[in-house]
């Protein structure tokens, strides 16, 4: 089976008088359907790494490839395209917008793609909502929710437009054991239900350990 997602080779190096190097040749496949964690001290390129492979950055040498497409020559706005149609992205902070509910958060990345008219990217939403243990919160804003509330709606936001790959940086760092617990096996439900390839950025041992997979980082290298 070809892989999802692909680094070949993959380094970032920042320019300055003394340039810095977050990435350092990486290659990595992640297929369809696993669960990779990625580990490692603070400052050895976790997330710079998740970065580049979810295209919210460009590498400097080396290339990343989504269902065997080259990346490398797209502009900006084909990137953007890529990226809502194939990945969902949740972060350690959940990034709502305070003033929409949560339903509206969850409808946003439907509408950027414009796949679905109004009713059906509405029931849509309702729908991923209710799926994550949030019926009857949909019209609560951000700030009426609790912490693992939040996530969760996040994790809706990211499931939206249906995507092949969920990247998540950190994402139980601010949540209590009990909502993390939970996010955990959303993750793992997604992966061994749904099929869906998730790489996630962690510190968390209990988190990394339900992976199928652990990739360590230490300076920007993958190590044993």
């Amino acid at each position: 089976m070809s892989p999802i997602l692909q680094a070949q080779s993959l380094t970032r190096t920042l320019p300055g008088e003394v340039p810095v190097t977050l990435v350092r040749d990486i290659d990595l496949m992640v297929r369809k359907g696993e669960f990779v964690a990625v580990t490692g001290p603070s400052g050895s390129g976790k997330s710079s790494l998740l970065y580049l492979l979810g295209l919210l950055d460009r590498p400097s040498s080396g290339a990343v490839l989504v269902n065997d497409r080259p990346t490398a020559a797209l502009n900006a706005d084909q990137m953007a395209d890529l990226r809502l149609a194939h990945f969902g992205f949740v972060f350690q902070f959940h990034f709502l917008l305070p003033e929409f509910s949560a339903q509206a958060n969850v409808e946003i990345p439907m509408r950027q793609l414009g796949r679905l008219d109004g009713p059906a990217l509405r029931a849509r939403a309702a729908q991923l909502l209710e799926a994550l243990g949030l019926a009857g919160h949909g019209g609560k804003l951000p700030e009426q929710l609790s912490g693992g509330q939040r996530q969760r709606v996040a994790i809706a936001r990211a499931l939206a437009n249906d995507p092949q790959i969920i990247l998540a940086d950190e994402p139980t760092g601010n949540l209590d054991s009990k909502s993390a617990e939970a996010v955990f096996a959303l993750f793992r439900h997604l992966v061994d239900q749904q099929n869906r390839s998730v790489i996630v950025v962690t510190h968390d041992t209990d988190l990394a350990a339900i992976a199928d997979r652990r990739i360590h980082l230490v300076d920007g290298k993958i190590t044993p």
